[in-house]
């Protein structure tokens, strides 16, 4: 073996081997090896071997070989040290395609899509060609920026280059497109493809499903199932989680059948969804379930099992799997500490919150301000309002929309018509304010009774052109999900609903039910205050389930908004009158009510 001091220049160690047979075939073969033993040793993540293996090649001067420093950018990357690949590249005498699509690769694993990006033109500069090994890393790096320009312009080079019909390429286009929020082109792509492969299809799957185009991509999952396409784990997940968005639970758990089929139930992309699923739609204990059973858990497994424990009032359960994540070095991010901070605003647990704020510094993470919106909310419910003012007041970055939110909120909690006021004075300020703090303004000022004041905030909502989001509630049965709003008599089953309620309502009183009609935000008379109430949405499905289920079944329904105070006490005591089980979910937390009483100790 030649020591380094006196190889020769790159380019004819390349180009001239050595003339004895015999010193050939010991150099193809110590080339072979290390060659071989760089691939295990990324395969296997072998972070101490791979470097004494890489002082061996720098000692024997085969670090100038092409191949040799793309086998060590890729080690580099697989073992999450993509500035060690960066530094590999550089040292590289000569850069070949595959030199560059290693180091574009490396960047793009790794979460630095700025240098990916960077990389990559510096690569056109070089008058390099990509290829379609690089292309998917180019744009996967526009997806994670969010950069559709950019992305644009990568798929005009790809057109230009002739790789448009390439199915690794357009698959990384198409799901792109996707994650750039652009459905349509992405659509287009899919649809130009003359073969699609599993990416393709998880792409369009997944981008459907972050959009709220859940009927979509369950098609176009069906139709995978059909044509018999291998789909992955990522695939699986985007399905899941269209079916957790949508409360879709029976149909999750087919899904969850063939995920178990397919031995992808252990994926921890899978698992993540499945917990998410199951707790959304008020299944906590298969939550727990299929968080246990998963082997290798990542932190976005971490941070589903918080959010569903927060959701669902198991604080110590939220604050002993975080002291379990510290135990097992797996470090929280700004996703965990929203979680966790969550947690303790709808458990009342002010001091613990102040706790876990400050503790982010300590992990390197800046609060932004949807930490700050949560502090905010947790000293709001707390009512303790002037501190939370004093929170807004220091705020290093402007106070947002969510963060004047917290603020209203607990303004209407705690009846300070006053301070509402001057936090919808700082709302109006903002641009493209959500029609949800319009009304949440006019709900304070109806329930002090300052009607006219409630009148112009709703006023002002109309005269944006911003329409109220109507308030709905659903149940799943079978397979169909039968949805009810206020007042609803359009269901087929409607004379039986209503015939529950009333005979529900008659034992609720005789148990000491008497109606809040404060909740009823407008200025009617009291007998009209009393029949509105009475058959707000979530009533109306509850009675359909307790007509519909057998009886040791729990009712779970759903809500897209908050349910209102009478409600709750009243689905109290329709839990007590009917020695049923019935878990709702709102748009902010589950509540289980049983035997009189709600999971969330009236406090949410």
């Amino acid at each position: 073996m030649l020591p380094s001091s006196s190889l020769p220049s790159s380019s004819s160690l390349i180009l001239e081997r050595p003339q004895n047979p015999l010193n050939q075939f010991s150099f193809e073969q110590t080339f072979r090896n290390i060659c071989t033993l760089l691939l295990s040793l990324t395969h296997s993540r072998s972070l101490p071997k791979g470097l004494q293996l890489h002082a061996h090649i720098i000692k024997s001067g085969l670090q100038i070989i092409p191949l040799v420093s793309h086998h060590l950018i890729n080690f580099y990357s697989k073992t999450q040290l993509p500035l060690l690949s960066r530094q590999i590249f550089h040292e590289a005498p000569i850069k070949s395609a595959t030199t560059w699509s290693s180091v574009i690769s490396s960047f793009a694993q790794n979460e630095l899509p700025c240098l990916a990006i960077e990389y990559f033109r510096r690569m056109l500069g070089e008058c390099a060609l990509p290829d379609d090994h690089i292309f998917p890393s180019a744009t996967k790096s526009c997806a994670i920026l969010g950069r559709l320009d950019v992305g644009k312009s990568v798929h005009c080079l790809v057109v230009k280059t002739g790789y448009d019909f390439d199915v690794f390429v357009c698959s990384s286009l198409v799901d792109m497109y996707a994650k750039c929020g652009d459905i349509k082109t992405a659509r287009k792509v899919f649809d130009e493809m003359p073969e699609r492969n599993v990416v393709s299809w998880s792409g369009m799957i997944y981008g459907y499903a972050q959009l709220g185009v859940n009927e979509e991509a369950l098609k176009l999952f069906k139709q995978a199932l059909y044509d018999d396409l291998e789909v992955n784990d990522f695939t699986f997940s985007s399905v899941i989680h269209v079916c957790g968005t949508s409360t879709l639970l029976e149909l999750g758990k087919q899904i969850h059948g063939l995920c178990v089929k397919t031995s992808f139930e252990l994926s921890s992309f899978v698992g993540s969804s499945l917990v998410s699923l199951y707790s959304k739609c008020g299944l906590i204990d298969a939550a727990y379930l299929v968080f246990e059973e998963v082997p290798v858990r990542n932190l976005g497994m971490w941070n589903a099992m918080l959010i569903a424990c927060a959701q669902h009032s198991h604080t110590n359960k939220a604050f002993n799997l975080f002291k379990e994540m510290e135990i097992r070095g797996i470090k929280p991010n700004f996703i965990t500490f929203l979680c966790v901070l969550y947690a303790c605003s709808h458990a009342g647990l002010v001091e613990k919150g102040q706790y876990y704020f400050e503790l982010m510094k300590e992990h390197g993470i800046e609060p932004g301000s949807q930490h700050y919106a949560s502090l905010v909310d947790l000293l709001g419910r707390a009512g303790k309002l002037q501190e939370a003012v004093s929170v807004i007041n220091k705020m290093p970055i402007a106070p947002t929309e969510s963060v004047w939110g917290a603020l209203l909120t607990g303004c209407r909690i705690h009846g300070d018509t006053d301070l509402a006021a001057y936090a919808a004075d700082r709302i109006f300020e903002l641009d493209n304010v959500s029609s949800g703090l319009h009304v949440l303004l006019s709900n304070a000022y109806a329930a002090a009774g300052r009607w006219e004041d409630a009148a112009k905030a709703r006023k002002m909502l109309r005269d944006r052109g911003v329409k109220k989001e109507t308030g709905l509630s659903w149940v799943e049965e079978g397979n169909r999900v039968h949805t009810f709003a206020a007042g609803d008599r359009s269901h087929l089953r409607t004379e039986e609903i209503y015939q529950k309620l009333e005979e529900l309502g008659e034992e609720m009183e005789r148990a000491g039910y008497v109606a809040d009609t404060s909740f009823v935000l407008r200025e009617v008379d009291g007998e009209e205050k009393n029949q509105s109430i009475r058959y707000h949405s979530e009533r109306l499905a509850i009675a359909f389930g307790m007509i519909t289920f057998p009886p040791d079944r729990p009712i779970r329904v759903m809500k897209n908004l908050r349910v209102c105070g009478d409600c709750h006490t009243a689905i109290k005591f329709m839990s007590k009158c009917s020695g049923r089980v019935i878990i709702v979910r709102d748009n902010n937390r589950f509540h289980r009510f049983e035997d009189g009483k709600c999971s969330c100790g009236d406090y949410w």
